[in-house]
C-alpha cells in the first residue's frame, strides 16, 4: 500500500482555472516582494544578510515571528487536533503569547547587550569554551532537519495531494525551488518582508474560511450542541473510539487521567516552550533584526495578538468540520480510516483540507491553497535562513577562524541548497510516518529534547555563578535522561483507544508534560551542583551577558578593535592607517585616481550576465569609495543600545499590560 494518504471522497472537482490564476498572482506577488527586499537591503555583509541589516521596524518583525511559528504544520495538526480532542492543545498556542512577550522584555535585553549573532554564540560568550556551542549547534540543526522541516513537508504534501493531486516531487520540489530562490539571495531581509505578505495573506484566508465554516454549520451555539454528538456511525463496540471528550471544551483538564493534565500545561508545557520563543535561532534572529530595543519589543507585541487568532481560525474550523463530516473525519474503525485516508490511525488530519475544497468556491480555494503554501514556505524559509546562520558563524567559523567575510557569505548560501536537497530526499521517510504517529513523534522531540536547553539559557541569562562546567554537564545529563523516554516512547507505543495499555509504569502512570517538568528540574539540580562545586565565571563572561549586568559599560578591546570582516585591527595600526592614508591621499592623488579608473574599466569589463549573478546573490564584492584603505567600523554597536524613548517605552508597556489581560481572560473564559 502506498503510504501517502489518498484523498477523502469529494463532490467538488481539484482547483478550477480562476484558482490557478489566484496561484499564480500570488507566486508573482511573493517574488516581487522578493526582489523588492533584495534590491532595498544590502546583502553583501554578514550582519546584512544574517540579520537584514539590524534596520527592521516592529510590524515585520511581528509579522514574521508569527508566520515563522505557523506553518502548515498548524493548519492540518491543530485542525486535525480540535477535530479529535477539542481545544485542548491550544494550550500550546496560548502559553506562546506569554513566552513571546518574555522574550522581548526579559531575554531580548541580554541578547541585545552582548552583541550576538547566533545563541549558539551566546552560550560561548556567556561560559566560555567551545563544546556548549558546538554541541548546542548541531543539536539545533538536528531538531529544525528532522523535526520542523518533517512536520511542514507532511503537511504541505498532504494538502496538495488533497487538493490536487499532483505528485508530491513535483509540488514539493517547485515550492523549494522558489523558496530556495529568495532565501538564497536575499538573507533574512528577504524572508522578513516576504514572511509580512505571507501573513496578510494567510489572515486573510483563513478568515474567509472561518466565515464559511460557521455559516455552515449554522453559528456559536450549533457548534457548542453539535459536537458533542458528533459521533461515527462505525465503531469499535465497547471502546472511547469516536466519542468526542467530555472535557473537549476546557484547557485544563484532570491531573491524572485526561490527555493533558492541568499541572503539566502550567509547568512542563511552558519549559519546552520557553526554549522555542526565548532562545530557538529562528525566533530570536528576527527580533535581533529590528533597529531598536522598543521595535524588538513591538514586534513580540504583534505577534502575541496574533497568536490569539489561530484558536478561531484554525481550530475551530477543526472542529466544524468534524460535525459536517463526522463519518470521515473522525472515523474511528481502522480499516474505514485506512480506506478514506489511507491512515487506520484516524483521518482528523484532513478536517482543514476538506472544508477548504467542499465549502469554498471558485477563486477562494486558489486563495486557502495560497495560504497553506504561504504557511509552508514561511516557516521553511526562516528555517532555512537560521540553520544557514548556525552552521555558517558556530560550525564553519569555529573550524574556520580566519574566514573572510566573502567564504561566510557562499558558505551560508551553499549550506541553504544543502537543506534543500534534504528536504527533498526527507519525503519519503515523511510519507512513511503518516498522519498521527508524525505529530507524537514532533511532541516526544519537543517535551524530551528542548527542556535541558531551556534550563542552560535560564542559568545563564539569570544566574551569574552558573559556568561552563554546570551548563555543559547539565545539558548532556538532561538529553541522556530525556532520549532513554523518548526511545522508550518509540519501542512502546500508546495504545489505540480499543487496545489495552500495556506499556511499562513509567510510560502508563507519568505523562509526557509530568516527565518534562520532572526533566527540567534534573537538568537545574546538575546545573547547580556542579557550578557551584566548580570555579566561578571569569568577570569578562558575566559582563553584560545576564539580566543583572545588562548594562555594564562596553569594554574597550585590548587586542583590536574588530573590522568588519572579522580581521582584527590594533588602535596604533588604525591610527597609522588614517594617518597614512590623508598623506597618501594628498601626495599621490594621481596615483590613486588612476587605480580607480583601472577599477572602473575592470568592472565595465565583466560581461552582463556575470554581473547579473553577483547582484542576485548578493555578492557585490565593492562599489565606488569602498576601496578606502581604512577598514570600515563594524555595525555591532548599533544594535548593542538598550536605551528606549520614554514616550515609546510608556507606549509598548502599557500594551504589554493590555495583552496579558486579554490572555489571562480567554485563558480564563476556558478553564
Amino acid at each position: 500500500m502506498d503510504p501517502s494518504p489518498s484523498p477523502p471522497p469529494s463532490s467538488r472537482s481539484p482547483l478550477s482555472t480562476v484558482d490557478v490564476v489566484v496561484l499564480v498572482v500570488y507566486f508573482l506577488l511573493i517574488l516581487a516582494v522578493g526582489l523588492w527586499s533584495m534590491w532595498k537591503t544590502k546583502r553583501s555583509t554578514v550582519d546584512g544578510y544574517f540579520l537584514a541589516g539590524k534596520d527592521m521596524t516592529w510590524w515585520p518583525v511581528g509579522a514574521s515571528l508569527f508566520a515563522s511559528n505557523i506553518g502548515s504544520g498548524h493548519f492540518i495538526g491543530l485542525a486535525g487536533s480540535g477535530a479529535a480532542a477539542g481545544i485542548g492543545a491550544i494550550a500550546y498556542e496560548w502559553n506562546g503569547i506569554l513566552m513571546v512577550l518574555l522574550l522581548g522584555w526579559l531575554f531580548l535585553p541580554i541578547y541585545i547587550a552582548s552583541g550576538v549573532m547566533t545563541m549558539p554564540e551566546y552560550l560561548q560568550r556567556r561560559f566560555g569554551g567551545r563544546r556548549t556551542q558546538i554541541f548546542i549547534a548541531v543539536l539545533s540543526l538536528f531538531i529544525y532537519v528532522f523535526t520542523k522541516i518533517s512536520v511542514d513537508m507532511y503537511a504541505g504534501a498532504l494538502f496538495i495531494q488533497l487538493a490536487l493531486q499532483w505528485n508530491i516531487y513535483l509540488a514539493v520540489l517547485m515550492l523549494l525551488s522558489i523558496t530556495a530562490f529568495y532565501t538564497v539571495a536575499g538573507g533574512l531581509a528577504a524572508v522578513i518582508y516576504t514572511d509580512a505578505v505571507q501573513t496578510a495573506i494567510m489572515l486573510a484566508g483563513a478568515l474567509t474560511l472561518m466565515g464559511f465554516s460557521f455559516a455552515e454549520v449554522g453559528g456559536w451555539d450549533a457548534l457548542m450542541d453539535r459536537y458533542p454528538r458528533a459521533i461515527p456511525s462505525i465503531r469499535v463496540p465497547n471502546s472511547t473510539c469516536g466519542i468526542p471528550r467530555d472535557d473537549s471544551f476546557h484547557i485544563f483538564r484532570d491531573p491524572v487521567t485526561s490527555d493533558l493534565p492541568w499541572p503539566g500545561v502550567i509547568i512542563g508545557m511552558s519549559v519546552p516552550s520557553m526554549w522555542y520563543w526565548c532562545s530557538d535561532q529562528v525566533i530570536v534572529q528576527r527580533s535581533l533584526s529590528a533597529k531598536t530595543l522598543t521595535h524588538a519589543k513591538g514586534g513580540s507585541l504583534l505577534a502575541a495578538y496574533l497568536k490569539i487568532l489561530p484558536f478561531f481560525i484554525i481550530m475551530l474550523p477543526g472542529m466544524i468540520s468534524r460535525i459536517l463530516y463526522t463519518e470521515d473525519v473522525a472515523c474511528a474503525d481502522p480499516d474505514q480510516c485506512n480506506e478514506i485516508c489511507g491512515n487506520p490511525v484516524g483521518c482528523s488530519d484532513t478536517a482543514y483540507a476538506r472544508l477548504v475544497m467542499e465549502l469554498l468556491p471558485a477563486g477562494l480555494r486558489g486563495l486557502m491553497m495560497a495560504v497553506m503554501i504561504a504557511a509552508l514556505m514561511s516557516s521553511l524559509t526562516s528555517i532555512f535562513n537560521s540553520a544557514s546562520t548556525i552552521f555558517t558563524m558556530d560550525l564553519w567559523k569555529t573550524f574556520r577562524s580566519r574566514a573572510s567575510e566573502w567564504e561566510l557569505m557562499i558558505v551560508g548560501r551553499l549550506f541553504v541548497l544543502v537543506l534543500v536537497v534534504v528536504s527533498v530526499l526527507w519525503i519519503p521517510i515523511v510519507q512513511a510516518s503518516q498522519g498521527g504517529q508524525l505529530f507524537i513523534y514532533i511532541q516526544s522531540i519537543s517535551t524530551y529534547l528542548q527542556p535541558p536547553v531551556s534550563i542552560i539559557f535560564l542559568a545563564g541569562c539569570f544566574w551569574r555563578r552558573a559556568n561552563e562546567k554546570g551548563a555543559f554537564w547539565g545539558l548532556v545529563v538532561g538529553l541522556v535522561v530525556g532520549c532513554i523516554r523518548m526511545l522508550l516512547d518509540f519501542i512502546y507505543p500508546a495504545p489505540l483507544c480499543y487496545e489495552e495499555d500495556d506499556r511499562p509504569a513509567v510510560l502508563k502512570y507519568v505523562h509526557y508534560l509530568y516527565f518534562s517538568t520532572l526533566l527540567s528540574f534534573i537538568t537545574l539540580a546538575v546545573v547547580v551542583v556542579v557550578s557551584l562545586a566548580t570555579e566561578e565565571p571569569k568577570p569578562e563572561q558575566i559582563s553584560r551577558l545576564t539580566w543583572f549586568t545588562r548594562f555594564d559599560p562596553v569594554e574597550p578591546k585590548e587586542q583590536g578593535e574588530q573590522s568588519s570582516n572579522g580581521s582584527e585591527v590594533t588602535p596604533g595600526q588604525m591610527h597609522e592607517m588614517e594617518v597614512t592614508g590623508g598623506e597618501q591621499e594628498s601626495s599621490n592623488g594621481t596615483a590613486c585616481q588612476q587605480r580607480k579608473d583601472s577599477a572602473v574599466s575592470a568592472v565595465q569589463s565583466q560581461s552582463r550576465l556575470t554581473a547579473a549573478v553577483y547582484w542576485v546573490c548578493g555578492m557585490e564584492r565593492r562599489k565606488k569609495g569602498d576601496d578606502d584603505p581604512v577598514a570600515r567600523p563594524a555595525p555591532v554597536e548599533i544594535i548593542s543600545s538598550l536605551e528606549e524613548k520614554p514616550r515609546l517605552r510608556l507606549v509598548v508597556n502599557v500594551n504589554l499590560l493590555i495583552c496579558l489581560s486579554v490572555t489571562a481572560f480567554i485563558i480564563g473564559y476556558w478553564v
